[in-house]
């Protein structure tokens, strides 16, 4: 087997599955449900492996895939990144409030933060929670000093994370 210098990078895949079917869409079955969650634990399986945990021929289940995707059951397939052993050690979440006039102009400038790997809208006094990853404490300081004419930011940074799901997985798992 030739050596592979990124494999320690990638852990394991992620498959990204999307919210429930339209009211025009097939529906899903027991199948569909096996599949989607064997890729969400494994999103490298071959169509082979997968077919034989659920029972189907290879291009049936490759079919089922394609199928899966076109409805965007599934969104896509990612790997898993350990972002610390490249240099990214520093995570904080970032609540920010945001006055109405400032809101606009906050979604317009927000592409523009490379840091920031996640920002969810939220109800209650803050408008917006963003995640960062960053190399430094400095470069937190410099992100916040950015974030200053947009509104109020109130910073909590990781010292660990004792509990990290899949969770695509998790999800499947609780409904399905």
């Amino acid at each position: 087997m030739p050596y592979d210098p990124w494999k320690h990078l990638l852990p394991y895949a992620e498959v990204q599955v999307a919210g429930p079917v339209g009211e025009d869409s097939m529906e899903v079955d027991a199948i569909d449900k096996k599949i989607l969650q064997e890729l969400a634990m494994e999103a490298r399986i071959s169509f082979a492996e997968l077919g034989r945990k659920v029972g189907l021929s290879p291009s049936a289940t490759a079919e089922r895939v394609r199928q899966l995707e076109s409805l965007e059951l599934i969104q896509g397939y990612h790997a898993t990144v350990n972002l610390a052993a490249l240099g990214l050690g520093v995570v904080a979440f970032i609540r920010l409030t945001c006055e109405g006039t400032r809101y606009r102009p906050f979604l317009k400038y927000l592409p523009a933060l490379d840091a920031v790997q996640e920002c969810h809208h939220l109800t209650g006094g803050d408008a917006f929670l963003l995640k960062v990853h960053l190399t430094s404490i400095g470069q937190l300081e410099e992100l916040i000093e950015k974030l200053l004419p947009y509104g109020v930011p109130t910073t909590s940074v990781v010292l660990s994370t004792p509990l990290q799901r899949n969770q695509s997985l998790h999800a499947l798992q609780r409904i399905l």
